[in-house]
């Protein structure tokens, strides 16, 4: 059975963690906040202190971390992951970063003998607990069915989208349609209850209608019940569309609602908002509104 060390137990990282236990992998688990490894330690998998000790020897390294700072930590310096890498190894990176910074890592890996996946993911919260998610791949074609078990341990479907760095772009212009559709919602949502529209009504219509999206049906319902519970947080949306900004005007593509999205999303950020779930950037709309979208509901 394959070695793994799976480095990042955030949000996302900590189930993924679980289901490759689950499917029988032996995992060891690194995180700077050593508590959120004790979970996975009753779960039968390997602690270490260090990135170090996690990765070295491992047949497949997976990393899940927030953003490009952390990652450069993460692999590069003396205490990183490219300073154990051995010949042979793998190295799955799950994180949302910047195209350049993903072929810049897959080089390196790839000077030392190892293979590196850009394999960013699309599901959120319940889709890592359910293993359900689904993954971008950019990489081999090759090295992608050599570890596909791990990858259906993890998710419902793996989508190759090319060379190094495209699993990325790939991720990136998908969340600036995320981040764009929940930003939709929440206008669509206050003008209908600022003029006197049922917002479980308008809901329903949404899901059944040409306006309806996968945002609507995951976080219209947690809007209506004032639910900002965090499954994807503003804060790593804010993160994202900002990467997807600086990818749209390195490529010279128009992005006005990008631009737009982004914009409402610090603004939930400025306004204190960024721990909590993304779906959060419509308090904005609320108290422009001047009332909660699930006040007005559950009429007739």
């Amino acid at each position: 059975m394959k070695q793994i060390g799976f480095i990042g137990l955030g949000t996302m990282g900590a189930p993924m963690a679980s289901n490759l236990l689950r499917s029988g992998f032996e995992v060891t688990v690194y995180n700077r906040t050593a508590a959120k490894a004790e979970p996975l330690k009753q779960e039968g998998a390997k602690t270490a202190d260090t990135v170090q000790a996690a990765a070295e020897g491992k047949d497949v390294i997976i990393t899940m971390i927030s953003n490009d700072d952390s990652i450069r930590e993460v692999f590069y310096g003396g205490s990183g992951i490219l300073a154990v890498l051995k010949p042979g190894t793998t190295v799955v990176d799950s994180s949302t970063i910047s195209p350049g910074l993903a072929k810049e890592i897959a080089a390196a890996v790839e000077e030392r003998g190892g293979s590196f996946l850009d394999a960013p993911v699309t599901g959120s919260k319940p889709a890592a607990i359910e293993g359900t998610l689904v993954f971008m791949v950019g990489g081999s074609a090759e090295v992608i069915e050599q570890h596909r078990d791990i990858f259906d341990s993890m998710g419902r479907l793996l989508l190759h989208m090319g060379d190094n760095g495209s699993g990325a772009v790939a991720k990136l212009a998908h969340n600036a349609m995320v981040g764009i559709h929940n930003v939709a919602l929440a206008e669509g949502f206050s003008i209908a209850v600022k003029s006197g529209v049922p917002a479980d009504k308008f809901l329903e219509l949404v899901k059944n209608g040409s306006a309806g999206s996968k945002q609507a049906e995951l976080k219209g319902q947690k809007i209506i019940d004032n639910d900002f519970s965090n499954q994807f947080s503003l804060a790593l949306m804010l993160k994202d569309l900002k990467l997807a900004s600086s990818l749209s005007d390195a490529t010279g593509v128009p992005s006005p609602m990008l631009g737009a999205a982004k914009s409402m999303f610090q603004a939930g950020f400025n306004k204190g908002y960024g721990e909590e779930d993304l779906s959060a950037v419509i308090k904005s709309y609320e108290e422009w509104i001047g009332r909660k979208i699930g006040e007005h509901s559950k009429q007739d």
